[in-house]
């Protein structure tokens, strides 16, 4: 199994370069982030290296043989085929979206199983070790990210007493330092007004502690978060 140098160099700058847009979207709290992208990125390089270094050895000069075949076809349609057996895999649950790595993942791994279909065994084995770095070892990092630099964004719902003024909650939550509300509405449940406020907040501000103050008002019933399925 030999190792063609420059396969694994496209492969290793293609990850890198995956990785730095990557950071950015998981430091936007975003759904496809580092670990996604560094899978896209892989993927799309090893479909690349397969189609210009992979069938080296079915190109003859077209004055040594009158048979036309194109056999890169069967590549360009694994392509097609597994990006929508990924787009298949993705779904969306309230405001998360899900398994867009795993899609990313799948889409990488057809390309493995293709190069290695081509003979490309050490240029597949190479791509495999670098998503499993992607989606394994940068678990930490992406976890780092997220506190450090993620928005938070949750939704909460503060029922309050027969007779308490929904605006005085409101404008007590933008005083909140460190506290962003999105958005607020007013509903009425069993007689009392409700307060639906979207809030968000950066590291190192915790929302649960930072609305200490709203939870502690007499005129304050209850306050949780909402359900963002319902």
């Amino acid at each position: 199994m030999d190792f063609d140098i420059e396969a694994v160099i496209r492969l290793l700058f293609a990850s890198f370069l995956g990785a730095i847009v990557g950071v950015e979207r998981e430091a936007a709290d975003q759904p496809a982030g580092l670990r996604t992208h560094i899978a896209v990125s892989l993927g799309a390089a090893l479909f690349g290296v397969i189609s210009t270094l992979g069938f080296q050895e079915h190109v003859t000069a077209r004055a040594d043989s009158n048979i036309n075949v194109d056999v890169t076809r069967v590549a360009s349609q694994v392509v097609v085929a597994i990006g929508f057996l990924g787009a298949g895999m993705i779904f969306r649950q309230g405001s998360v979206v899900k398994n867009l790595t795993s899609g990313a993942s799948l889409w990488a791994t057809a390309a493995v199983g293709l190069a290695c279909g081509v003979g490309d065994e050490g240029t597949a084995a190479m791509a495999t070790a670098i998503l499993i770095v992607g989606l394994v070892l940068l678990r930490p990092l992406r976890d780092w990210i997220r506190g450090r630099w993620t928005t938070e964004h949750r939704v909460f719902r503060i029922a309050l007493t027969p007779d308490a003024d929904p605006a005085a909650i409101v404008e007590t939550l933008r005083g909140i330092a460190g506290i962003r509300v999105d958005r607020a509405a007013v509903e009425k449940h069993d007689g009392r007004p409700v307060v639906v406020a979207g809030l968000s907040a950066r590291p190192p501000i915790d929302l649960d502690g930072a609305i200490i103050e709203i939870v502690m008002r007499d005129d304050v019933v209850s306050c949780g978060e909402r359900d963002t399925d319902a």
